[in-house]
Protein backbone atom coordinates (compact mmCIF):
# COMPACT_ATOMS: atom_id res chain seq x y z
CA UNK A 1 0.00 0.00 0.00
CA UNK A 2 1.44 3.39 -0.91
CA UNK A 3 1.90 6.11 1.65
CA UNK A 4 -0.44 8.31 -0.36
CA UNK A 5 -3.38 5.94 0.02
CA UNK A 6 -2.67 4.83 3.56
CA UNK A 7 -5.05 6.05 6.23
CA UNK A 8 -3.67 8.70 8.59
CA UNK A 9 -5.38 6.82 11.40
CA UNK A 10 -3.20 3.78 10.78
CA UNK A 11 -0.20 6.07 11.07
CA UNK A 12 -1.67 7.44 14.29
CA UNK A 13 -1.94 3.95 15.77
CA UNK A 14 1.56 2.99 14.57
CA UNK A 15 3.19 6.11 15.98
CA UNK A 16 1.39 6.06 19.32
CA UNK A 17 1.30 2.41 20.35
CA UNK A 18 5.03 2.28 21.01
CA UNK A 19 4.91 5.52 22.94
CA UNK A 20 2.12 4.14 25.10
CA UNK A 21 4.08 0.95 25.79
CA UNK A 22 7.23 2.85 26.74
CA UNK A 23 5.45 5.15 29.16
CA UNK A 24 3.63 2.17 30.61
CA UNK A 25 6.93 0.39 31.23
CA UNK A 26 8.67 3.46 32.62
CA UNK A 27 5.87 4.47 34.95
CA UNK A 28 5.09 1.00 36.30
CA UNK A 29 8.75 0.70 37.25
CA UNK A 30 8.48 4.03 39.08
CA UNK A 31 5.20 3.11 40.75
CA UNK A 32 6.58 -0.20 42.00
CA UNK A 33 9.93 1.25 43.03
CA UNK A 34 9.16 0.73 46.72
CA UNK A 35 8.69 -3.01 46.05
CA UNK A 36 11.52 -3.33 43.50
CA UNK A 37 13.93 -1.62 45.89
CA UNK A 38 13.64 -4.51 48.34
CA UNK A 39 14.02 -7.16 45.62
CA UNK A 40 17.05 -5.82 43.76
CA UNK A 41 18.65 -3.12 45.91
CA UNK A 42 18.50 -4.25 49.55
CA UNK A 43 20.17 -1.90 52.03
CA UNK A 44 20.20 -1.23 55.76
CA UNK A 45 18.49 2.13 55.30
CA UNK A 46 15.10 2.22 53.47
CA UNK A 47 16.02 5.67 52.12
CA UNK A 48 19.28 4.33 50.65
CA UNK A 49 17.46 1.43 49.04
CA UNK A 50 14.86 3.81 47.61
CA UNK A 51 17.53 6.19 46.30
CA UNK A 52 19.29 3.33 44.50
CA UNK A 53 16.03 2.28 42.84
CA UNK A 54 15.03 5.78 41.75
CA UNK A 55 18.57 6.33 40.44
CA UNK A 56 18.15 3.18 38.33
CA UNK A 57 14.82 4.60 37.15
CA UNK A 58 16.76 7.59 35.83
CA UNK A 59 19.85 5.81 34.52
CA UNK A 60 18.21 5.05 31.18
CA UNK A 61 18.02 8.79 30.63
CA UNK A 62 21.82 9.00 30.50
CA UNK A 63 21.84 7.17 27.16
CA UNK A 64 18.76 8.90 25.75
CA UNK A 65 20.42 11.95 24.14
CA UNK A 66 23.07 10.00 22.22
CA UNK A 67 20.66 7.21 21.29
CA UNK A 68 17.99 9.73 20.34
CA UNK A 69 20.32 11.67 18.06
CA UNK A 70 21.59 8.50 16.35
CA UNK A 71 18.09 7.10 15.79
CA UNK A 72 16.77 10.55 14.82
CA UNK A 73 19.42 10.86 12.11
CA UNK A 74 18.57 7.33 10.97
CA UNK A 75 14.88 8.25 10.78
CA UNK A 76 15.61 11.40 8.75
CA UNK A 77 17.89 9.60 6.29
CA UNK A 78 16.45 6.08 6.04
CA UNK A 79 12.85 6.38 7.16
CA UNK A 80 10.41 6.77 10.02
CA UNK A 81 9.16 3.20 9.61
CA UNK A 82 12.60 1.61 9.95
CA UNK A 83 13.48 3.62 13.04
CA UNK A 84 10.17 2.98 14.80
CA UNK A 85 10.32 -0.77 14.12
CA UNK A 86 13.80 -0.90 15.63
CA UNK A 87 12.96 0.98 18.83
CA UNK A 88 9.92 -1.14 19.65
CA UNK A 89 12.06 -4.29 19.37
CA UNK A 90 14.48 -2.82 21.89
CA UNK A 91 11.56 -2.08 24.17
CA UNK A 92 10.42 -5.72 24.07
CA UNK A 93 13.89 -6.96 25.02
CA UNK A 94 14.22 -4.54 27.93
CA UNK A 95 10.75 -5.39 29.28
CA UNK A 96 11.45 -9.14 29.06
CA UNK A 97 14.72 -8.71 30.97
CA UNK A 98 12.90 -7.06 33.86
CA UNK A 99 9.91 -9.39 33.82
CA UNK A 100 12.04 -12.51 34.19
CA UNK A 101 15.04 -11.20 36.11
CA UNK A 102 16.07 -13.14 39.24
CA UNK A 103 16.19 -11.16 42.49
CA UNK A 104 19.17 -10.19 44.63
CA UNK A 105 18.47 -13.03 47.07
CA UNK A 106 18.70 -15.52 44.18
CA UNK A 107 21.77 -14.39 42.21
CA UNK A 108 23.31 -11.58 44.24
CA UNK A 109 24.94 -8.65 42.46
CA UNK A 110 23.94 -10.01 39.04
CA UNK A 111 20.29 -9.07 39.74
CA UNK A 112 20.80 -5.26 39.91
CA UNK A 113 23.14 -5.48 36.90
CA UNK A 114 20.34 -7.08 34.84
CA UNK A 115 17.95 -4.36 35.97
CA UNK A 116 20.43 -1.62 35.05
CA UNK A 117 21.00 -3.14 31.59
CA UNK A 118 17.25 -3.37 31.10
CA UNK A 119 16.81 0.30 31.95
CA UNK A 120 19.65 1.28 29.59
CA UNK A 121 18.02 -0.57 26.68
CA UNK A 122 14.71 1.02 27.60
CA UNK A 123 16.40 4.43 27.56
CA UNK A 124 17.78 3.80 24.07
CA UNK A 125 14.34 2.80 22.86
CA UNK A 126 12.65 5.84 24.38
CA UNK A 127 15.39 8.06 22.99
CA UNK A 128 14.50 7.11 19.44
CA UNK A 129 10.74 7.00 19.91
CA UNK A 130 9.48 10.55 20.35
CA UNK A 131 11.27 12.28 17.46
CA UNK A 132 10.52 9.57 14.91
CA UNK A 133 6.94 8.89 16.04
CA UNK A 134 6.01 12.57 16.24
CA UNK A 135 7.47 13.23 12.78
CA UNK A 136 5.53 10.32 11.29
CA UNK A 137 2.29 11.37 12.93
CA UNK A 138 2.45 15.03 11.95
CA UNK A 139 3.59 14.33 8.38
CA UNK A 140 0.58 12.08 7.79
CA UNK A 141 -1.89 14.57 9.29
CA UNK A 142 -4.12 16.75 7.07
CA UNK A 143 -2.74 20.32 7.21
CA UNK A 144 -5.77 21.78 9.00
CA UNK A 145 -5.83 18.99 11.63
CA UNK A 146 -2.20 18.79 12.73
CA UNK A 147 -3.01 19.93 16.24
CA UNK A 148 -5.58 17.18 16.65
CA UNK A 149 -3.39 14.44 15.16
CA UNK A 150 -0.34 15.63 17.10
CA UNK A 151 -2.29 15.42 20.33
CA UNK A 152 -2.52 11.66 19.90
CA UNK A 153 1.18 11.44 20.70
CA UNK A 154 0.54 12.84 24.17
CA UNK A 155 -2.74 10.90 24.30
CA UNK A 156 -0.63 7.76 23.83
CA UNK A 157 1.57 8.79 26.74
CA UNK A 158 -1.59 9.28 28.77
CA UNK A 159 -2.76 5.79 27.80
CA UNK A 160 0.57 4.35 28.93
CA UNK A 161 0.44 6.28 32.19
CA UNK A 162 -3.21 5.34 32.71
CA UNK A 163 -2.56 1.64 32.14
CA UNK A 164 0.44 1.74 34.47
CA UNK A 165 -1.59 3.54 37.13
CA UNK A 166 -4.53 1.18 36.74
CA UNK A 167 -2.16 -1.76 37.04
CA UNK A 168 -0.62 -0.23 40.16
CA UNK A 169 -4.07 0.25 41.68
CA UNK A 170 -5.06 -3.36 40.89
CA UNK A 171 -1.85 -4.80 42.27
CA UNK A 172 -2.02 -2.90 45.55
CA UNK A 173 -5.73 -3.67 45.96
CA UNK A 174 -5.86 -7.33 44.92
CA UNK A 175 -2.59 -8.76 46.21
CA UNK A 176 -1.25 -8.86 49.73
CA UNK A 177 2.04 -7.03 50.41
CA UNK A 178 3.87 -10.37 50.65
CA UNK A 179 2.48 -11.64 47.33
CA UNK A 180 3.25 -8.33 45.65
CA UNK A 181 6.82 -8.41 46.93
CA UNK A 182 7.48 -12.03 46.00
CA UNK A 183 5.99 -12.42 42.51
CA UNK A 184 2.97 -10.23 41.61
CA UNK A 185 5.15 -7.20 40.78
CA UNK A 186 6.25 -9.04 37.61
CA UNK A 187 2.74 -9.20 36.13
CA UNK A 188 2.66 -5.63 34.70
CA UNK A 189 5.86 -6.23 32.75
CA UNK A 190 4.49 -9.48 31.34
CA UNK A 191 1.43 -7.57 30.13
CA UNK A 192 3.81 -5.24 28.26
CA UNK A 193 5.22 -8.25 26.42
CA UNK A 194 1.75 -8.90 25.00
CA UNK A 195 1.30 -5.35 23.67
CA UNK A 196 4.74 -5.01 22.08
CA UNK A 197 4.43 -7.56 19.23
CA UNK A 198 1.18 -5.93 18.12
CA UNK A 199 2.93 -2.57 17.80
CA UNK A 200 5.83 -4.11 15.89
CA UNK A 201 3.47 -5.78 13.41
CA UNK A 202 1.61 -2.54 12.74
CA UNK A 203 4.81 -0.56 12.24
CA UNK A 204 6.35 -3.10 9.90
CA UNK A 205 3.24 -3.07 7.70
CA UNK A 206 2.99 0.64 7.00
CA UNK A 207 4.83 3.08 4.74
CA UNK A 208 6.64 6.34 5.29
CA UNK A 209 4.58 9.49 4.62
CA UNK A 210 4.77 11.10 1.18
CA UNK A 211 5.99 14.35 2.70
CA UNK A 212 9.08 12.57 4.01
CA UNK A 213 9.65 10.54 0.83
CA UNK A 214 9.71 13.71 -1.29
CA UNK A 215 12.50 15.21 0.80
CA UNK A 216 14.36 12.04 1.83
CA UNK A 217 18.06 12.02 0.97
CA UNK A 218 17.77 15.52 -0.49
CA UNK A 219 20.35 16.90 1.91
CA UNK A 220 22.32 15.46 4.81
CA UNK A 221 21.82 17.57 7.89
CA UNK A 222 24.48 18.07 10.56
CA UNK A 223 23.77 18.75 14.22
CA UNK A 224 25.82 21.95 14.05
CA UNK A 225 23.64 23.15 11.18
CA UNK A 226 20.50 22.69 13.28
CA UNK A 227 21.92 24.78 16.13
CA UNK A 228 23.33 27.38 13.74
CA UNK A 229 20.21 27.91 11.65
CA UNK A 230 17.46 27.36 14.25
CA UNK A 231 18.65 28.72 17.63
CA UNK A 232 15.28 30.22 18.62
CA UNK A 233 13.46 27.04 17.63
CA UNK A 234 15.93 24.98 19.68
CA UNK A 235 15.28 27.15 22.75
CA UNK A 236 11.49 26.90 22.42
CA UNK A 237 11.64 23.17 21.81
CA UNK A 238 13.96 22.57 24.75
CA UNK A 239 11.90 24.69 27.16
CA UNK A 240 8.61 23.04 26.21
CA UNK A 241 10.15 19.55 26.24
CA UNK A 242 11.61 20.17 29.69
CA UNK A 243 8.39 21.38 31.26
CA UNK A 244 6.25 18.59 29.79
CA UNK A 245 8.65 15.97 31.13
CA UNK A 246 8.90 17.60 34.55
CA UNK A 247 5.12 17.96 34.85
CA UNK A 248 4.66 14.26 34.24
CA UNK A 249 7.45 13.12 36.53
CA UNK A 250 6.59 15.48 39.40
CA UNK A 251 2.81 15.24 39.31
CA UNK A 252 2.47 11.61 38.23
CA UNK A 253 5.64 9.48 38.56
CA UNK A 254 6.80 10.99 41.84
CA UNK A 255 3.36 11.42 43.38
CA UNK A 256 2.93 7.86 44.74
CA UNK A 257 6.36 8.09 46.42
CA UNK A 258 5.55 11.56 47.79
CA UNK A 259 2.06 10.64 48.97
CA UNK A 260 3.14 7.46 50.77
CA UNK A 261 6.49 8.56 52.23
CA UNK A 262 5.82 12.25 52.95
CA UNK A 263 2.05 12.57 53.35
CA UNK A 264 1.70 9.09 54.90
CA UNK A 265 -1.30 8.09 52.78
CA UNK A 266 -2.19 4.39 52.24
CA UNK A 267 -0.22 2.72 49.44
CA UNK A 268 -3.34 2.30 47.27
CA UNK A 269 -4.56 5.94 47.63
CA UNK A 270 -2.37 7.66 44.99
CA UNK A 271 -3.06 4.94 42.42
CA UNK A 272 -6.81 5.28 42.82
CA UNK A 273 -6.60 9.07 42.54
CA UNK A 274 -4.29 9.01 39.54
CA UNK A 275 -6.46 6.50 37.69
CA UNK A 276 -9.41 8.92 37.76
CA UNK A 277 -7.33 12.05 37.11
CA UNK A 278 -5.58 10.42 34.17
CA UNK A 279 -8.88 9.48 32.58
CA UNK A 280 -9.87 13.15 32.73
CA UNK A 281 -6.52 14.29 31.31
CA UNK A 282 -6.55 11.62 28.61
CA UNK A 283 -9.99 12.76 27.46
CA UNK A 284 -9.04 16.43 27.42
CA UNK A 285 -5.73 16.15 25.53
CA UNK A 286 -7.29 15.54 22.06
CA UNK A 287 -9.89 18.21 22.80
CA UNK A 288 -7.21 20.82 23.40
CA UNK A 289 -5.30 19.55 20.36
CA UNK A 290 -8.40 20.05 18.24
CA UNK A 291 -8.99 23.48 19.78
CA UNK A 292 -5.42 24.50 18.90
CA UNK A 293 -6.31 24.01 15.22
CA UNK A 294 -9.12 26.55 15.69
CA UNK A 295 -7.62 29.29 17.88
CA UNK A 296 -3.88 28.60 17.87
CA UNK A 297 -1.36 26.50 19.77
CA UNK A 298 0.23 29.41 21.64
CA UNK A 299 -2.97 30.55 23.36
CA UNK A 300 -3.85 27.06 24.57
CA UNK A 301 -0.40 26.30 25.94
CA UNK A 302 -0.12 29.72 27.60
CA UNK A 303 -3.32 29.04 29.54
CA UNK A 304 -2.02 25.65 30.63
CA UNK A 305 1.44 26.83 31.71
CA UNK A 306 0.40 30.05 33.43
CA UNK A 307 -2.64 28.44 35.05
CA UNK A 308 -0.59 25.60 36.51
CA UNK A 309 2.10 27.98 37.79
CA UNK A 310 -0.59 29.95 39.65
CA UNK A 311 -2.24 26.97 41.34
CA UNK A 312 0.80 24.84 42.14
CA UNK A 313 1.70 26.44 45.49
CA UNK A 314 -1.85 26.73 46.85
CA UNK A 315 -2.52 23.13 45.81
CA UNK A 316 0.55 21.64 47.50
CA UNK A 317 0.11 23.82 50.60
CA UNK A 318 -3.48 22.66 50.99
CA UNK A 319 -2.46 19.06 50.36
CA UNK A 320 0.21 19.09 53.07
CA UNK A 321 -2.30 20.52 55.56
CA UNK A 322 -5.04 18.06 54.53
CA UNK A 323 -3.26 14.87 53.37
CA UNK A 324 -6.39 12.90 52.60
CA UNK A 325 -7.44 10.89 49.57
CA UNK A 326 -10.21 13.39 48.74
CA UNK A 327 -7.76 16.33 48.91
CA UNK A 328 -5.35 14.45 46.67
CA UNK A 329 -8.19 13.79 44.21
CA UNK A 330 -9.19 17.46 43.96
CA UNK A 331 -5.59 18.60 43.49
CA UNK A 332 -4.88 16.02 40.79
CA UNK A 333 -8.04 16.91 38.85
CA UNK A 334 -6.98 20.57 38.78
CA UNK A 335 -3.50 19.54 37.64
CA UNK A 336 -5.05 17.30 34.95
CA UNK A 337 -6.92 20.24 33.40
CA UNK A 338 -3.89 22.50 33.02
CA UNK A 339 -1.60 19.64 32.00
CA UNK A 340 -4.00 18.66 29.21
CA UNK A 341 -4.03 22.24 27.91
CA UNK A 342 -0.24 22.16 27.70
CA UNK A 343 0.16 18.62 26.38
CA UNK A 344 -2.60 18.76 23.76
CA UNK A 345 -0.83 21.09 21.29
CA UNK A 346 2.80 20.52 22.33
CA UNK A 347 3.78 17.66 19.97
CA UNK A 348 2.50 19.55 16.92
CA UNK A 349 4.17 22.73 18.14
CA UNK A 350 7.54 20.99 18.43
CA UNK A 351 7.16 19.34 15.01
CA UNK A 352 6.23 22.59 13.28
CA UNK A 353 9.39 24.28 14.52
CA UNK A 354 11.62 22.30 12.15
CA UNK A 355 11.53 21.31 8.45
CA UNK A 356 10.89 17.73 7.35
CA UNK A 357 14.48 16.90 6.40
CA UNK A 358 15.74 17.50 9.95
CA UNK A 359 12.56 17.09 12.03
CA UNK A 360 13.26 13.77 13.71
CA UNK A 361 16.88 14.68 14.53
CA UNK A 362 15.94 18.10 15.92
CA UNK A 363 13.11 16.74 18.07
CA UNK A 364 15.31 13.93 19.33
CA UNK A 365 18.02 16.37 20.40
CA UNK A 366 15.82 18.79 22.32
CA UNK A 367 13.30 16.37 23.75
CA UNK A 368 15.82 13.81 24.93
CA UNK A 369 18.29 16.28 26.41
CA UNK A 370 15.42 17.92 28.27
CA UNK A 371 14.16 14.56 29.47
CA UNK A 372 17.63 13.41 30.50
CA UNK A 373 18.68 16.56 32.34
CA UNK A 374 15.36 17.45 33.97
CA UNK A 375 13.07 14.44 33.68
CA UNK A 376 14.52 11.07 34.54
CA UNK A 377 16.28 11.97 37.75
CA UNK A 378 13.36 14.02 39.09
CA UNK A 379 12.09 11.21 41.39
CA UNK A 380 15.64 10.66 42.71
CA UNK A 381 16.30 14.37 43.21
CA UNK A 382 12.97 15.09 44.90
CA UNK A 383 13.26 12.02 47.15
CA UNK A 384 16.67 13.28 48.30
CA UNK A 385 15.62 16.94 48.65
CA UNK A 386 12.50 16.19 50.67
CA UNK A 387 14.46 13.82 52.95
CA UNK A 388 17.28 16.35 53.32
CA UNK A 389 15.26 19.52 53.88
CA UNK A 390 11.98 18.22 55.25
CA UNK A 391 10.22 20.78 53.02
CA UNK A 392 6.94 19.25 51.87
CA UNK A 393 6.55 21.98 49.23
CA UNK A 394 9.74 20.92 47.43
CA UNK A 395 7.84 19.49 44.39
CA UNK A 396 6.17 22.91 43.90
CA UNK A 397 9.52 24.74 44.20
CA UNK A 398 11.02 22.42 41.61
CA UNK A 399 8.22 22.69 39.08
CA UNK A 400 7.22 26.35 39.11
CA UNK A 401 10.49 27.68 37.67
CA UNK A 402 10.23 25.48 34.60
CA UNK A 403 6.61 26.52 34.07
CA UNK A 404 7.63 30.17 33.97
CA UNK A 405 10.55 29.54 31.56
CA UNK A 406 8.31 27.56 29.22
CA UNK A 407 5.67 30.30 29.27
CA UNK A 408 8.36 32.86 28.38
CA UNK A 409 9.61 30.67 25.51
CA UNK A 410 6.22 31.00 23.81
CA UNK A 411 7.10 34.61 23.01
CA UNK A 412 9.72 33.25 20.60
CA UNK A 413 7.34 30.78 18.97
CA UNK A 414 5.84 31.80 15.63
CA UNK A 415 2.87 29.66 14.78
CA UNK A 416 2.85 27.99 11.38
CA UNK A 417 0.09 28.63 8.87
CA UNK A 418 -1.93 25.41 8.80
CA UNK A 419 -2.53 25.90 5.08
CA UNK A 420 1.19 25.69 4.31
CA UNK A 421 3.17 22.50 3.73
CA UNK A 422 4.74 21.17 6.91
CA UNK A 423 8.11 22.87 6.86
CA UNK A 424 8.49 26.23 8.58
CA UNK A 425 8.21 29.88 7.52
CA UNK A 426 11.81 30.12 6.32
CA UNK A 427 11.61 26.97 4.22
CA UNK A 428 8.20 27.91 2.83
CA UNK A 429 9.74 31.09 1.42
CA UNK A 430 12.77 29.23 0.10
CA UNK A 431 10.59 26.69 -1.66
CA UNK A 432 8.27 29.33 -3.08
CA UNK A 433 5.11 28.86 -1.00
CA UNK A 434 2.76 31.72 -0.33
CA UNK A 435 -0.68 31.35 1.28
CA UNK A 436 -0.59 27.62 0.82
CA UNK A 437 0.21 27.70 -2.93
CA UNK A 438 3.44 26.77 -4.62
CA UNK A 439 4.10 29.91 -6.66
CA UNK A 440 7.17 28.36 -8.29
CA UNK A 441 5.00 25.58 -9.69
CA UNK A 442 2.63 28.19 -11.12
Amino acid sequence: MSARKQSPWKAAVASTIGNALEWYDFLIYGYLSVVIAKQFFPAESPVTSMLLTTATFGIGFLVRPIAGIAIGIYADRVGRKAALSFVILLMLVSTAMLAFSPTYSQVGILAPIIVICSRILQGISVGGEFGSATALLIEYAPPHRRGFYGSWQMFAQSIGVFLATLMGALLTSVFTPSALASWAWRLPFMVGLIIGPIGFYIRRNMEDPDLFLKEAHSEKVSISQIFREYPAEIFVSFALSAVTNIMVYVLIAYLPIYAVQTLKTPLSAPFTVLTIALLVRMTLVPCFGHLSDKIGRKKIMAVGLIGLSLVIYPAFSWLTMHPTTSSLMIVELVFALFMAATLGPVSTTLAELFPTRMRSTSLSITYNFAASVFGGFTPFLLTWLVAKTGDKLMPAHYLVGFLVIAAISLRFYKEADVKLPLTNDRDNKLHGYRNGKNILAD
